[in-house]
């Protein structure tokens, strides 16, 4: 079998230990990748790293792999998070999924005055950054947080931590030269919805001591677009691309 099966296990993983595989996982190896007993399989826990397993047995509800040897030492993503105001659903799919990969530390759910839907599935997220982690080699999982107000955000904000948020008006400095001008290795980005922050959070924004604006370029950007533009730009600059 030429594709690496990786599976995240939410109980912690040592050399020879048996793990027994939930429902889901189960069906996934027997009817979707069509494992079979002895296929070779990875897998990490979020908290020892990644390693390397064998699958034991396959039963219709229940499979067991057996642990046998470490593969990677546990390792967090640079400490980048990610503040955006939920979308459509295929949209916020994009979303968490993207910042996954591109290896965000947090993400964090903001509710604007502009946001178009606040049916926040906190649990629905969590599983599409599981599959992204589990697709992109990462040996830990984003911390998603449940939504909050973008005023009880910034009101409790650690100022210690840059917040860059993206300027839809074009009226900042772009992204790379804010970056080189305020290096950090830790930062959190603040996309905002479809239509925009209101010219009260804009305002609200610009006034705090922590919070910079920044441009994409010189096009409005879809925001699921700004997302993936704006954690790019930071792992190239601040984050563990430019290593």
């Amino acid at each position: 079998m030429s594709q690496t099966i990786r599976l995240y296990i939410k109980e912690p993983l040592a050399q020879n230990k048996i793990i027994t595989l939930d429902e889901e996982q189960t069906h996934y190896l027997k009817n979707v990748i069509r494992a079979t007993q002895n296929t070779p399989i990875q897998c990490f826990d979020n908290q020892t790293g990644e390693f390397s397993a064998t699958l034991i047995s396959l039963e219709k509800k229940q499979g067991q792999i057996q642990i046998t040897h470490q593969l990677k030492k546990y390792t967090l993503c640079p400490d980048i998070w990610l503040l955006f105001a939920p979308l459509k659903k295929d949209k916020t799919d994009f979303v968490i999924e993207k910042a996954t990969e591109l290896g965000c530390r947090k993400i964090q759910p903001v509710i604007t005055q502009y946001t178009m839907t606040k049916n926040i599935r906190l649990e629905r997220y969590i599983a599409q950054s599981i599959e992204a982690a589990e697709q992109c080699r990462r040996t830990d999982l984003p911390e998603i947080s449940a939504s909050k107000e973008l005023k009880e955000i910034l009101r409790t904000w650690d100022k210690e931590r840059p917040l860059f948020f993206m300027d839809e008006s074009l009226q900042s400095k772009n992204f790379l030269t804010i970056l080189k001008e305020n290096p950090s290795n830790k930062a959190a980005l603040l996309i905002g919805p479809e239509g925009g922050f209101s010219n009260e959070e804009q305002e609200t924004l610009r006034s705090l001591t922590f919070a910079k604006g920044a441009t994409l370029g010189p096009r409005i950007l879809r925001a699921e677009t700004a997302v993936a533009a704006a954690l790019s730009c930071w792992q190239m600059i601040s984050g563990d691309w430019s290593k």
